[in-house]
């Protein structure tokens, strides 16, 4: 009897050993494989999760730069650029137009014989400036016909036709061949009777 007690006792012993190992392996291997540590972390957010948030308008919410992107303050027009005239294709012009760009504005008459001797000088001014400085001539003190029978030859200049001087008046001029130079603000420069050498110097700073 104590034999057969002693047999019993030692097969329920082995059972509660086996019982107890599967349980571990068990809990160490729940969920795939998972320790215990990595099931209970929550998955960290990424940039990528948070690029391109859209607002509750439904519309993707950039960034400041972007948001200010394309916004530019208007420019103020200065006095001096405050005029209008005629273009030699009789299209209004607006003096504003000048406005951010250095100008060279040019006070001729189509009689005068200093004017057509800085015809040569002007065409090589708007030619080696196009789309940098604004060479404009303002023809007056003649009809609008004889203005733009000359202007028509005198390529590379931008000509307005000032028959009634209001142009001229609005910078003060009183005699040909005046020049004004503006730097891109509308700031005169330099103006008066220059010479080939003193005008294209006077260009050659602002750019």
């Amino acid at each position: 009897m104590r034999t057969r007690w002693m047999a019993t006792a030692a097969l329920a012993g082995l059972l509660l050993t086996s019982c107890a190992g599967t349980d571990e392996n068990t809990s160490a291997d729940d969920e795939d494989g998972m320790t215990p540590d990595e099931m209970m972390t929550e998955p960290e957010e990424t940039s990528s999760d948070m690029a391109g948030e859209e607002t509750p308008s439904g519309e993707t919410e950039g960034t400041p730069s972007e948001d200010m992107a394309g916004e530019a303050e208007p420019m103020d027009v200065p006095e001096t650029l405050a005029f209008t005239a005629t273009t030699l294709d009789g299209e209004p012009f607006d003096g504003a137009t000048l406005a951010g760009a250095p100008a060279v504005l040019w006070f001729w008459a189509p009689w005068c014989p200093t004017c057509r001797a800085q015809i040569p000088n002007m065409t090589s001014l708007g030619e080696q400036y196009a789309g940098e400085v604004n060479v404009v001539g303002v023809g007056g003190l003649d009809t609008t016909e004889a203005i733009a029978d000359l202007a028509g030859d005198i390529p590379d200049v931008q000509h307005l036709v000032d028959d009634d001087g209001e142009v001229w008046s609005h910078f003060g001029i009183t005699y040909q061949s005046t020049y004004v130079v503006l730097d891109s603000h509308g700031e005169i420069v330099d103006e008066g009777a220059l010479s080939d050498e003193e005008l294209n110097a006077a260009v050659a700073e602002l750019t």
